[in-house]
């Protein structure tokens, strides 16, 4: 019996009941020796924790169907300067998909960890060149000085374009929507970014749209960094169904009540969002001369 032991522990049911699994094959080759007298080897599960494990997958197979178990390729792109926020809280989506492969792409030369624009590393799984040709999702996340460089790099955007040209689902969240925009992918298409830039899309030929998520097609944009999270249960109902999202929505406890509610120029005060404009101006022109370039 094989087990995905990454997929297991990254699932629904939560680490202390996946434990278990870890033994399980062995477990079940020992069985059968039991059975004969033979004492099973410590810490492998019970005939009761076999027994439990295969009632809930079999609650999870009745109510998932053949959503369960998939086999999606997922490509998420990790350069310097990114924003985290916008990367893992997709991640914690995507890396919950029984079954999915979460490939963390570097446009590194190497497999060293990636600095996110405030410090935070992380460590990628494999190069633009060793991504695989056919994948599920392509996903960009933001950034600014660091999104302008992949927009910047011809290596990389030849890469954007090679993906996208045969990946079934290709998506962003935040300022992500550029890399989009500067492959030219976003044309004709509605799409949304981070508030600073959402002006910008309409500088790369798309109809700029006002909401959270946003899907066109294959395309599906999410708005500014915590919109990330919105966007991944979107796309995990695309993928799996809307159980199979409301599962995950429920594992992750995602239920915002922010103390404070200024997440956008309509709901922050005059003097916050006055300053931020200012502030992010200069960012915005940024990105506006790149789509000219």
């Amino acid at each position: 019996m094989t087990i995905d032991r990454r997929a297991l522990l990254g699932g629904m049911t939560g680490a202390a009941l996946l434990a278990p699994y870890l033994a399980l094959e062995k477990a079940m080759a020992q069985t059968a020796g039991s059975h004969a007298g033979h004492t099973p080897a410590a810490g492998s599960p019970s005939l009761e924790e076999q027994q439990a494990m295969a009632a809930h997958q079999q609650s999870m197979q009745e109510l998932f169907g053949e959503n369960l178990f998939r086999n999606e390729h997922i490509a998420m792109l990790l350069y310097p300067g990114f924003t985290a926020l916008d990367l893992v809280g997709p991640h914690y989506f995507f890396a919950c998909l029984f079954g999915a492969k979460v490939h963390l792409v570097t446009t590194g030369a190497d497999l060293a960890p990636v600095a996110s624009d405030l410090g935070l590393a992380i460590a990628p799984t494999v190069t633009l060149e060793d991504t695989p040709a056919d994948l599920d999702v392509l996903f960009f996340p933001g950034g600014t000085q660091g999104t302008m460089e992949v927009m910047r790099s011809e290596r990389t955007m030849a890469w954007v374009k090679d993906c996208a040209s045969r990946a079934k689902h290709i998506t962003s969240v935040c300022t992500g929507s550029m890399i989009l925009g500067k492959a030219g992918l976003l044309k004709g298409k509605r799409a949304t970014s981070h508030w600073a830039t959402f002006s910008v899309l309409e500088d790369f030929g798309a109809i700029p749209t006002n909401e959270r998520v946003v899907k066109d097609g294959n395309i599906l944009t999410g708005a500014g960094v915590s919109a990330g999270l919105d966007f991944a249960i979107a796309l995990t109902e695309q993928l799996r169904g809307r159980d199979y999202a409301e599962a995950l929505v429920l594992q992750a406890e995602y239920a915002p009540e922010p103390p404070i509610v200024a997440g956008s120029m309509t709901t922050a005060s005059a003097p916050v969002s006055n300053m931020m404009s200012q502030m992010f101006a200069p960012v915005a022109e940024q990105f506006r001369a790149l789509a000219k370039s």
